[in-house]
């Protein structure tokens, strides 16, 4: 019975790593990406450009999609997409939710109460990778609740209405804006709800990196600095030290 359970779940990753056209068949309309074809390039809204979230963007860009950086500072983020390119544009983080098919969040945990006031439903049917950490000593009391939860759950909770992926979650930045030179070498554990994965793990290879499912948004509490996943590992390692886990 344990060997036949643990065949259905690499058939359930097989699945939603292969044959994009399906998975994201699955999800609604809302989401405007349900026509998306492997190469068709996507709208991208960044909330949170700093390291991780301008690293990100700017290689999603470089690649073809249509990038819109947004922060608490509009004119920095008119200069982060300028330096980018034609692909890039700024806004504000409500203008990003409303552009962006998909979503990145790379914010302090303490600014998600804010942005999920101000952001209403614009998340509703979209895909959102959240590459947010929750530090309570840095931000406070959501953060140990998010901690306490598992950080993957609490995501689920926040952000309602959308399809969550946490992913990016703790690799250097100077890697995000380098992998793509030597793709493939590092592996990328992402954790989240099933009808995003696939479209997930299209944009993490187009960064560099190889994706590799961990599990869903219960294993995401291992995806945060400090857990055995941290760090540069290569897909083979992720896929080893996942095994030892337990959600």
């Amino acid at each position: 019975m344990k060997t036949h359970d643990t065949t259905d779940l690499s058939r359930r990753d097989l699945l939603e790593l292969t044959g994009m056209a399906v998975i994201l068949g699955a999800l609604p309309l809302t989401a405007g990406i349900a026509t998306a074809a492997e190469g068709q390039k996507l709208r991208i809204g960044i909330i949170g450009s700093g390291h991780v979230g301008s690293a990100l963007g700017g290689v999603w860009a470089r690649a073809g999609n249509q990038v819109m950086f947004s922060s608490r500072d509009l004119d920095n983020d008119k200069k982060l997409a300028a330096e980018v390119g034609p692909n890039a544009r700024a806004g504000t983080p409500q203008q990003a939710a409303a552009f962006g098919q998909v979503l990145l969040f790379a914010v302090p945990y303490s600014a998600f109460p804010g942005l999920m006031q101000s952001l209403g439903s614009s998340l509703e049917g979209k895909v959102v990778i959240n590459a947010s950490n929750p530090f309570p000593q840095r931000d406070g009391e959501i953060a140990s609740r998010a901690s306490e939860q598992g950080a993957g759950r609490f995501d689920a909770q926040m952000l309602r209405g959308a399809y969550v992926v946490r992913a990016f979650n703790a690799v250097p930045a100077a890697e995000m804006a380098s992998a793509h030179e030597d793709p493939g070498k590092i592996g990328m554990p992402i954790a989240g709800d099933r009808r995003a994965i696939g479209l997930a793990s299209r944009l993490i290879r187009e960064i560099g990196f190889e994706p590799v499912v961990v599990g869903g948004l219960d294993m995401a509490k291992y995806l945060v600095p400090g857990t055995p996943l941290s760090g540069e590992h290569s897909p083979d390692e992720v896929r080893s030290i996942a095994a030892t886990l337990k959600p």
